[in-house]
């Protein structure tokens, strides 16, 4: 029989170096893993859907929707990453020092790629909207492509150089066996809160508010025309509509990802993290990850290629031949 003390340690045959479990009742327990392996599940699921969609269909290549293929694989990582944060839910890690870095490298590159590829999509509809003329000419597919490849090269390159002391000797700051534990620099921590976060955030705000004043305005316009207008300004009326209802949707999105990630990053922020109670912290943790599932679901109510790219790859149409050249749109 192992006694009360070896029981709520990690690693009960290493007695004074072994962390203790974190101690809750069964029901939070079964509870917790139940919700976050079901959102993680569902997470993986549909941002997989999201990728085959847009990666299989030709009509869907286009740059709002390559920006969109980036915002999904980012997510899709989340949604496996939450595996590792199911491991942590009885406060032990099991998985060794390699994986947690592992983890916490890719934990900062994904959450760094998502925020950039939403500075992205703002500048899109920035240019989409304000400057219409433009756009073909300013946002091709190719260099949609080159910029994400950029954001992740240096979310990946800033990151690795960031935890670079916990990379060359993994678990150099953990106090006890079963501890998953990085630390950074106090300065270089705050330098990059400024350039991932508070930066970004400032710009997709400032670019998105430019947009909405320029959409209200345009949308004024369109009602004040008369209604014997030429096939020709139909065609560019219904354009316009079509770019404002791209920007209403991704404007969900953008409203919807800042709600998620914003008390996570305020709390680091205002280094308050310790005065957090253990519900709060798991909260403020859940409510960040799930943002990654959302994305999805508001495709799913705003776009209707995405509903009927899902029925062609549900219904395994997509393995005809000449699938990919199906209309969507």
């Amino acid at each position: 029989m192992k006694s009360l003390e070896e029981a709520e340690l990690c690693f009960p045959q290493l007695l004074n170096s072994s962390c203790r479990k974190t101690v809750n009742p069964q029901s939070v327990t079964i509870l917790s893993y139940t919700i976050l392996s079901s959102i993680s599940l569902l997470t993986v699921t549909l941002n997989m859907l999201v990728i085959i969609s847009i990666s299989h269909f030709k009509q869907l290549h286009t740059p709002t929707n390559l920006l969109l293929l980036s915002l999904a694989v980012s997510d899709f990582f989340v949604g496996l990453l939450m595996f590792f944060q199911i491991v942590l839910i009885g406060g032990c890690w099991f998985l060794g020092d390699l994986v947690c870095i592992f983890y916490y490298v890719l934990d900062y590159i994904i959450t760094s790629a998502s925020i950039g590829t939403m500075v992205l999509i703002s500048v899109d509809r920035y240019v989409a909207i304000c400057e219409p003329l433009y756009y073909p000419t300013k946002v091709s597919p190719k260099r949609v492509q080159i910029c994400v490849c950029v954001c992740w090269m240096c979310a990946a390159l800033c990151h690795s150089l960031l935890l670079k002391d916990n990379l060359e000797q993994p678990g150099r700051y953990n106090s006890c066996y079963g501890e998953c534990v990085v630390v950074i620099d106090y300065f270089a921590g705050l330098a990059d809160l400024f350039l991932s976060f508070i930066g970004p955030v400032t710009v997709i705000i400032v670019l998105y508010l430019r947009v909405f004043v320029v959409a209200v305005s345009q949308a004024r316009a369109m009602r004040s025309h008369t209604v014997a207008v030429s096939l020709q300004c139909s065609v560019k009326v219904t354009a316009k509509k079509s770019e404002m209802k791209a920007a209403r949707t991704l404007g969900v999105v953008i409203v919807v990802f800042l709600i998620c990630l914003c008390p996570y990053f305020c709390v680091a922020l205002t280094g308050q993290d310790t005065l957090l109670n253990a519900s709060s912290a798991a909260f403020v943790i859940c409510l960040f990850y799930f943002n990654s599932c959302l994305n999805p679901m508001i495709y799913a109510f705003f776009y209707p290629w995405f509903r009927k790219s899902i029925k062609l790859i549900v219904t395994l149409q997509i393995l005809k031949p000449g699938s990919s050249e199906a209309s969507i749109a």
